[in-house]
């Protein structure tokens, strides 16, 4: 979103988004469970939902930017709060400001966390964030915050990127913090497997995936491709080095860049958040003054 447009919030008023309770609607029998309540009697419908983040391959392996830079990532470092699935008759869609109906069944997930993306384990692709009980039924629509991180090695931000960029025989450690809190409401998942379907006594995925290559672009694909058109790039960070690499946040790139730049960056990050590839929208304004406690 750039500075100066509104977006409506997705949830009308007296929806709360931290209440964990779980709210089962006409879609669920009409019954209303408590979160505690739902812990301790286990309902005949109900399985366990949980939810991961995902960097693909790009944040595990590394990627190389629409300018040339071999990116090699030690950490990214997201942080969650506020997780809420939700069970829709029928499709969201992400395109438009319309909030979410009455009559959608929100579930929410345990948090907040700080996870890092380009650390998964050997056999999977994904980072646990939660899982909590759940009423069985297919959750199509998944929202999430991103405050800053009030401890720990991302404290102060609500993504923190850092490894080594190489190119033309040059290579440099780089570090960049997000001082943007950032909020997604999306949709169904989009992949090779269906996610979110959930049957009584199961288990089932939703998936927050975080897509580095609108941020630096994508190497492999044309210069005038869609996501390289529309991508911030690397050159913009490396243009700002120091002799020991670079170091920055976004309030720097704001002081530093030129305004051109600077409004390619903040569009960027209204676009990092995915479903797999399915798509999102932002749910808040740029703000950079609250912190959440770990």
């Amino acid at each position: 979103m750039l500075p100066g447009k509104t977006m409506r919030s997705p949830f009308k008023s007296g929806w709360s988004l931290v209440s964990l309770l779980f709210v089962l609607l006409s879609g669920c029998g009409g019954e209303t469970l408590s979160y505690s309540e739902m812990k301790a009697s286990p309902v005949a419908n109900q399985g366990t939902l949980t939810v991961r983040a995902n960097g693909e391959e790009r944040a595990r392996q590394g990627l190389t930017t629409k300018d040339g830079w071999s990116l090699d990532f030690s950490h990214v470092y997201v942080s969650l709060a506020e997780i809420n699935a939700y069970q829709i008759e029928s499709a969201f869609d992400v395109s438009t400001d319309a909030p979410l109906p009455d009559t959608a069944v929100a579930i929410a997930i345990p948090g907040p966390t700080v996870v890092n993306l380009a650390m998964a384990g050997q056999d999977t692709e994904t980072v646990l964030v939660g899982e909590t009980p759940a009423p069985a039924g297919k959750f199509n629509a998944l929202s999430w915050q991103m405050p800053l991180a009030a401890a720990g090695p991302a404290q102060g931000y609500s993504m923190l990127l850092e490894g080594m960029a190489t190119k033309d025989g040059q290579t440099m450690p780089f570090k960049l913090g997000l001082k943007e809190q950032l909020g997604f409401i999306c949709g169904d998942f989009v992949g090779d497997e269906r996610k979110g379907i959930l049957t009584a006594g199961g288990k089932a995925d939703l998936e927050a995936t975080f897509h580095l290559d609108h941020l630096f672009g994508e190497g492999k694909e044309p210069a005038n491709s869609d996501i390289n058109l529309s991508a911030f790039g690397f050159a913009p960070l490396a243009a700002l080095a120091q002799e020991k690499g670079i170091d920055l946040n976004s309030e720097d790139l704001q002081a530093q860049l030129g305004e051109a730049d600077y409004q390619t960056f903040l569009q960027v990050l209204a676009n990092l958040g995915h479903v797999g590839e399915g798509h999102c929208r932002q749910t808040r304004e740029f703000n950079t003054t609250t912190s959440v406690n770990l």
